[in-house]
């Protein structure tokens, strides 16, 4: 069997169908994957470190975009569809997946024209307008929240959460760490890093340094701000993990007592995955503001505070975080109603729609969670 999943140009598109491939290998290890992205997004990189093939094709950006740029993105179209096809003769597909992103909607018209089985994968609380569009060529389509339902027809639609990675499950039974008599804060911008999150916690350093002695910080920057940010720890005399990218964000994030983040989709998933609460800063030019949504939804059900980037100033986060930090009884009901908000089985329902679509069976080696690196 051979499955094509059309996803990239963010961690939260791939970070998911990452999941997702190894649920299918584990429940069938003779199963071929493989990813379809562009040279320009992340895929490049962690599908390396995660040891899945990937094709690239011809696709751009056309919503959000100015009329030049969106112009050259339509006309990308048929040229992105016609290598889509190709790939599905190619790899005689039995299955595509589109995750959302520039590739997923030539992927699944291909599919559709070529007969093939396919499905949508959409993580978010606002579904993007490339899973909207191709939404009538898919025969299922999975959801990560209930309030993306009303985009799509209703016979198709599943709300199963967003597939974790089986790290990121491994770390909800794990054995704690030894106490130890630090604070533990981690901070990550998404997979690209966040300028305005890493400026906010470079002007409130030395607020935190006063404010709470034993705080441990890791901080994941994104490469094109990584040398600043660490020079602004240096010159603050903060010590702290300051990384471009974490691949091991699953021990990072089971280690930490409270994050700092973004609000993308699988940023939610994983932190009620591990029952981590968290300071939500919502990207503000996310198209549709679909994490301004996301992050309600997290802080409605208790497990976050939501701080929007226009009232973000280095004073207000770091007074944010500390009074998070000196309330320990807080934090606790926080990290049981983030976990409360938790779907750890979405892999396996998935996968499990996926062969009953195909009409094969291996249900045989089922497991609660999706199996990952």
């Amino acid at each position: 069997m051979t499955i094509l999943i059309a996803a990239g140009g963010t961690g939260g598109h791939l970070y998911p169908a990452v999941a997702l491939a190894r649920e299918f290998q584990r429940r069938d290890p003779s199963t071929k994957i493989v990813f379809v992205g562009t040279a320009k997004g992340i895929e490049t990189k962690v599908l390396a470190h995660e040891k899945f093939s990937l094709e690239l094709i011809t696709a751009k950006p056309v919503m959000g975009k100015g009329l030049g740029e969106a112009l050259r993105g339509l006309l990308s179209v048929p040229i992105g569809l016609w290598q889509s096809m190709r790939l599905i003769s190619r790899y005689r597909a039995n299955l595509v997946i589109g995750v959302g992103g520039y590739t997923s909607p030539t992927m699944l018209v291909a599919a559709a024209l070529k007969g093939v089985a396919r499905v949508i994968l959409e993580p978010n609380a606002y579904p993007g307008m490339a899973n909207i569009a191709v939404g009538p060529c898919a025969q299922r389509v999975f959801l990560g929240f209930a309030s993306a339902a009303e985009k799509f027809a209703k016979d198709k639609v599943r709300v199963v959460g967003s597939p974790i990675r089986q790290s990121f499950l491994d770390a909800i039974t794990a054995a704690p760490s030894a106490a130890e008599d630090r604070q533990r804060l981690l901070v990550f911008g998404g997979s690209q890093g966040a300028k305005a999150i890493n400026s906010a916690i470079i002007d409130g350093l030395e607020a935190l340094a006063q404010t709470c002695p034993r705080l441990s910080i890791t901080h994941q920057t994104g490469e094109a701000d990584h040398a600043r940010v660490v020079e602004a720890y240096r010159q603050a005399g903060v010590v702290a993990e300051v990384v471009p990218f974490l691949y091991d964000m699953p021990t990072v994030l089971r280690a930490a007592d409270l994050v700092v983040a973004r609000a993308g989709a699988m940023t939610i998933a994983e932190l009620t995955a591990c029952g981590k609460p968290a300071i939500l800063i919502p990207l503000p030019t996310a198209i549709y503001d679909h994490q301004m949504k996301n992050a309600r939804a997290m802080e409605a059900a208790g497990g976050a505070m939501v701080l929007p980037q226009p009232e973000l100033t280095g004073a207000r986060l770091a007074g944010s975080i500390a009074e998070l930090l000196r309330q320990p009884d807080r934090l606790r009901a926080m990290q049981e109603k983030s976990r409360a908000m938790s779907r750890i089985d979405a892999a396996e329902r998935i996968v499990h729609e996926c062969y009953a679509l195909m009409g094969v069976n291996h249900d045989n080696h089922r497991t609660v969670g999706a199996t990952g690196v």
